[in-house]
C-alpha cells in the first residue's frame, strides 16, 4: 500500500530483508529505504554503555589515585577480600540460618517489611557468591575478575536502591566504582 503523508509518498510494504539482530523481517519506510524501527538493545549493550560513562567520569574526569596506591590495591585487595570473606563466613551463615528461621516473622511487620528483608537476603547472598567467583580472576589480574566485581558493585547499588538506602547508594556505590575503575587498567 502506498500512503500520501504531507506530500511524501510512503511505502509500507514489507521487504525480503531481515533485521541483523532479531532476524525478523524488516519493513522499510519512505523512498530512501530507512528502517521503521531501531534494533532492540540487549542488557550487555546497556552495561557497556554504563561502563563507558563510568570510565569517562571516574577515570578521566575524577582525580586519579597515585600509581603506588593502585598497585597496592591490585596486589593486596584480593587477599583482603579473601580474609574478610573467610572471617565473615560464620557470621553470614548464622545470619542466613537465623534469617531463614525469622523470615516468616518479618512479615508480621507488614508485607513491605517482610519483602524488604527477603530481597535484602537474596541480594546479599548473590553479591557474596559473585565476590567469591571473582577472587581467582583478581589473583591472576584477569579482566574477568574485575568484571565480576563490577557486576557485584552494580548489584550492590541495586540493593541499596531497592532498600531506599541513599547513603549506601551514593557514597558506597561511588566509592567502590571509583576504586574499581581506577585499577581497571591493571586487569588484562
Amino acid at each position: 500500500m502506498v500512503f500520501l503523508c504531507r506530500h511524501i509518498d510512503l511505502d509500507f510494504s514489507p521487504s525480503e530483508a531481515y533485521h541483523q539482530y532479531t532476524q525478523q523481517p524488516v519493513t522499510y519506510c519512505c523512498k530512501n529505504n530507512t528502517p521503521m524501527s531501531t534494533p532492540p538493545k540487549d542488557y550487555k549493550s546497556y552495561l557497556g554503555d554504563l561502563e563507558k560513562i563510568a570510565d569517562e567520569y571516574l577515570v578521566r574526569k575524577a582525580p586519579a589515585l597515585p600509581d603506588g596506591v593502585k598497585e597496592v590495591i591490585v596486589k593486596f585487595g584480593p587477599w583482603i577480600s579473601l580474609i574478610l570473606l573467610v572471617m565473615s563466613a560464620p557470621l553470614i551463615l548464622g545470619f542466613l540460618g537465623l534469617g531463614t528461621f525469622m523470615m516468616p516473622f518479618s512479615y508480621l511487620g507488614g508485607l513491605r517489611m517482610g519483602m524488604g528483608y527477603t530481597v535484602s537476603m537474596v541480594f546479599t547472598a548473590v553479591i557474596m557468591v559473585m565476590e567469591v567467583l571473582a577472587l581467582p580472576g583478581l589473583f591472576k589480574w584477569a579482566k574477568a575478575g574485575w568484571t565480576m566485581m563490577y557486576y557485584a558493585a552494580l548489584l550492590g547499588a541495586m540493593q541499596n536502591a531497592v532498600a531506599f538506602n541513599l547513603g549506601g547508594l551514593i557514597i558506597g556505590t561511588l566509592l567502590s566504582l571509583y576504586i574499581l575503575f581506577q585499577v581497571k587498567s591493571y586487569y588484562k
